[in-house]
């Protein structure tokens, strides 16, 4: 348990923490934003921890070089195969404040929640998203050149299609356990909630077998490519889905609950999710909570922490004043001005 003042520092030592996983980290920010400020920066970052695995310890660094835009890997020392690889070995999910705004923010943004959370089991997954990602923005560049050959726009819609419907299949299998598991309780008293994705490959694929989903999306990427060359997108991809997400009781949409419901619901989500995820592995994930007590009330709060107790969660929680976690068995720390203390 970390609290300190706003400004302190409390949620960059959860965000470096976060970067020892694949992806972009908590805030989602840019790599070369992360570089530390002043003229005696390098330009630079770099985060190693040594973590205690089912066997054994192992130690992972990640950092950028040169290149602040891309960093690398270090798994005990040695560059990985790929990302997939430090996934495999670590899993983390978080919590931030800014969370809040998922059940009213745009698709994209519960889209990223969504692949967040199915990485965390399944690392290839950003694989899959980056590959369709790369492939759309080759078609779309190529379709904006009026003389793009056919032959060229056909191995990319391929691509497209391969990996839309692999990430597809990969959003749809977590969605269906991540339900099986909240239905079971596993983040009582939080609200059970029911995840729906909408979304025309995610209904093709459940009347049809990949490959005959695949022959679809093919045939129906080079049929759009008129309307997508005005639109400068393309209209078939895991890009056009969004996750819907609604209380497993009443069936009340979350972006129609109160501020307070909304926050009960995404707990309860990320708790399922760890739970999952622990159950799966074999180990829990790290589980890291920026501010978690806003918008709850005290009974909300004391079931968030039995939760933590009981589940043995390795959880990393911030809060800008202690008394609000008097009651939450942990260790407790003070962060001042970039340092961390026993409080």
């Amino acid at each position: 348990m970390f609290t300190g003042p706003n400004g302190s520092g409390k949620t960059n030592l959860l965000e470096a923490v976060s970067l020892l996983v694949p992806g972009r980290g908590l805030r989602g920010a840019k790599f070369s934003e992360l570089a530390r400020r002043g003229t005696e920066a390098s330009g630079g970052w770099a985060v190693a921890a040594t973590l205690r695995g089912l066997d054994d310890n192992f130690e992972i660094g990640t950092g950028t070089g040169d290149d602040s835009e891309r960093r690398v890997f270090r798994l005990d020392g040695v560059a990985p195969r790929s990302q997939a690889e430090i996934g495999s070995r670590l899993a983390a999910v978080w919590l931030t404040p800014q969370m809040d705004r998922l059940f009213t923010e745009s698709a994209s943004g519960r889209r990223k929640f969504l692949d967040r959370l199915v990485v965390a089991l399944e690392p290839g997954h950003a694989r899959q998203i980056a590959a369709f990602e790369a492939a759309s923005a080759q078609r779309n560049r190529l379709l904006a050149n009026n003389g793009a050959d056919a032959d060229w726009l056909a191995g990319l819609e391929d691509s497209m299609a391969r990996h839309a419907v692999a990430a597809t299949a990969m959003r749809v299998a977590l969605i269906s356990r991540l339900n099986t598991a909240l239905a079971g309780g596993v983040a009582a008293p939080f609200p059970a909630v029911t995840l729906t994705l909408e979304c025309p490959i995610a209904g093709h694929l459940a009347n049809a077998p990949a490959l005959r989903v695949e022959d679809f999306l093919r045939v129906a990427l080079q049929d759009a490519r008129r309307a997508d060359t005005v639109r400068g997108a393309s209209s078939y991809g895991p890009n056009r889905a969004d996750l819907l997400i609604a209380d497993a009781v009443t069936g009340r949409s979350a972006g129609l609950s109160s501020t307070g419901q909304q926050k009960s619901m995404l707990i309860g989500i990320v708790l399922g999710h760890a739970a999952l995820i622990a159950a799966t592995r074999g180990t829990a994930p790290l589980l890291l909570l920026d501010e978690p007590l806003v918008h709850l009330d005290a009974t909300k709060r004391q079931a968030l922490f039995r939760a933590l107790e009981t589940q043995n969660f390795h959880a990393l929680l911030t809060g800008t004043d202690a008394e609000p976690f008097d009651s939450l068995t942990a260790a407790y720390y003070r962060v001042q001005e970039g340092r961390i203390e026993p409080a």
